[in-house]
């Protein structure tokens, strides 16, 4: 375990914490504490809902959570979009892309989902897991691919849970930026998650002031701080995977200068080095 890193995900739903009060969240903590230090860790990362206050832990406050609770009717929904949204939605529509759920369509998900990935310069994952997943959460889980006219553009895999819809991966291809297809697909598996019985849409976590985060602000979600905060054990400083952290400059230029047929070859043994 040296050199590595101890991430433990709360207990924690929407609304708030699983523990009932303060004393069972700080065992939790401090056992959690206990194993990082009997590891020999680097640190131990918790993802939070909301900080805790305790002097043992450092917090970053890097990443946002957005998501919103679906109105009585998909018109509803539309007309609570900000101006410049429902107008790129229309814009698809007008061009004639088209939405389809199959969850046959895996390898024309991925090679979209591999040319995202190499566009920001970060190593995909292997098809291998995405089969796995539509194979284990089956009717949980479901495959949403945009079509401009026979050419697929974009694609998403999202989660069921309870009445939340999730989309998780997702990707297009950089011309379907002028089709406007990232807004029309969201706007697809919000209206099928509202036609199939969702009462929420949780939009994921981004980075403050990356591409993403600035896209998503643009659904008129609530947005929340994701504080993570970390106890360090043999690090003396917060660890930053960031992209935007210099130190990555070259890696990433290079990825992106690869072609992606190797990027695909290459992506799922690579990825395994990250923490």
């Amino acid at each position: 375990m040296q050199g590595r890193s101890l991430i433990s995900t709360p207990f924690a739903v929407y609304g708030g914490a699983c523990a009932d009060d303060e004393q069972a969240a700080r065992k939790l903590r401090a056992a959690a504490c206990r194993i990082a230090e009997e590891q020999g860790v680097q640190y131990l990362e918790l993802r939070e809902q909301a900080t805790i206050a305790d002097p043992g832990f450092l917090t970053k406050d890097l990443y946002y959570a957005f998501d919103l609770e679906f109105p009585e009717s998909v018109e509803e929904l539309q007309k609570s979009f900000p101006r410049d949204t429902r107008y790129m939605i229309r814009k698809a529509q007008k061009i004639g892309l088209r939405a389809q759920l199959d969850a046959g369509q895996l390898d024309v998900f991925y090679d979209i989902l591999a040319h995202s990935y190499h566009h920001l310069g970060t190593p995909v994952l292997p098809k291998r897991l995405f089969r796995i997943i539509l194979d284990e959460f089956r009717e949980d889980c479901e495959l949403l691919t945009i079509w401009h006219q026979t050419k697929a553009v974009a694609a998403v895999l999202s989660f069921r849970f309870r009445d939340w819809i999730l989309p998780y991966f997702g990707g297009s291809y950089l011309e379907s930026r002028a089709l406007a297809a990232n807004n029309f697909m969201y706007w697809e598996v919000m209206k099928h998650g509202m036609e199939t019985g969702a009462h929420f849409f949780d939009f994921g976590r981004s980075k403050l002031g990356t591409g993403a985060y600035a896209f998503k602000t643009q659904w008129n979600m609530r947005q929340r701080a994701l504080p993570y905060q970390f106890y360090l054990v043999r690090r003396k400083t917060m660890p930053n995977f960031s992209p935007a952290n210099p130190k990555f400059g070259a890696s990433i230029a290079l990825w992106k200068a690869m072609p992606v047929g190797l990027t695909k070859m290459l992506g799922p043994q690579v990825i395994r080095w990250f923490p």
